[in-house]
């Protein structure tokens, strides 16, 4: 067969405008995919909520495949190994409770499982600002990365969804979106984003489950966006609160879905 330049852009530009088309319209927009982000597509999308994922960086996996200062490897704890296990997860134990994994087999496995779950994520789009109609989060405003690195003025295109996942880690940016330009009360103690704490593994991991929540009506925080909103510490390269989070969070947007249709 003889390779044609035009039919390669063709065949690229039509089956990339049938996915962003097909995608316009969600049960559930996550942004940012990282691991919390990717396990809360993945889980979703496997109950049969239509879900899709904007990533604002080239390569998806947040701060998973830097692992620990470069060190590729991320500390899993006993509650998340179930999580590593239907993923097929290579670990070991390298000490007592401190279970060890490769970083980017994690990540890999994680791509896997969510692209196979039906799940599109659309790499370098970044969401600048949130759909509010009557006080409710219901779309995202979206533009390439490439404008906002460029400082281009572009107008950005909308798309709806029923609920917002909030999985852009530290930056917490979908929530600060909405409190800075709405001037809005979350369901946080003092009503505003409290901002990240210091360090303190084991207080964070607690946290993390704890403060996963729909925090705003349509707006949902997991992983460290959620330690972020609600003034928990950092973790550092210990990422089963990240999973378990993006667990939680599925099952919470399930459930209130289920809720809604009875």
């Amino acid at each position: 067969m003889r390779i044609n330049e035009v039919e390669i852009t063709r065949s690229i530009v039509e089956r990339f405008i049938k996915l962003f088309l097909d995608n316009l319209e969600s049960d559930v927009a996550v942004v940012g995919a990282g691991p919390s982000g990717l396990t809360a597509a993945w889980k979703l999308a496997e109950k049969g909520l239509k879900t899709v994922v904007f990533e604002r960086g080239l390569k998806p996996g947040g701060g998973l495949t830097g692992g620990g200062m470069m060190f590729s490897e991320i500390v899993i704890q006993h509650e998340a190994l179930p999580i590593l296990k239907e993923l097929g997860i290579r670990y070991q134990e390298q000490r007592p409770g401190y279970y060890v994994a490769d970083a980017l087999e994690t990540l890999g496995a994680l791509l896997v499982k969510v692209s196979h779950s039906g799940v599109k994520i659309f790499n370098l789009i970044t969401v600048e600002d949130v759909l509010l109609i009557e006080q409710k989060v219901c779309g995202l405003v979206l533009n390439w990365s490439a404008v906002e690195i460029a400082g281009l003025h572009v107008d950005p295109l909308t798309i709806a969804t029923r609920n917002v996942v909030d999985a852009t880690g530290h930056a917490a940016e979908v929530v600060n979106h909405l409190v800075r330009k709405a001037k809005i009360k979350l369901a946080t103690p003092s009503g505003g984003i409290e901002g990240e704490k210091p360090m303190w593994a084991e207080q964070a991991e607690q946290l993390t489950l704890e403060n996963t929540t729909e925090v705003y009506p349509g707006l949902w925080v997991t992983g460290m966006a959620a330690n972020a909103v609600f003034g928990g510490p950092r973790m550092g390269p210990i990422f089963g609160g990240m999973l378990l989070s993006g667990l939680k969070v599925a099952e919470a947007i399930v459930h209130k879905s289920n809720t809604n249709q009875q």
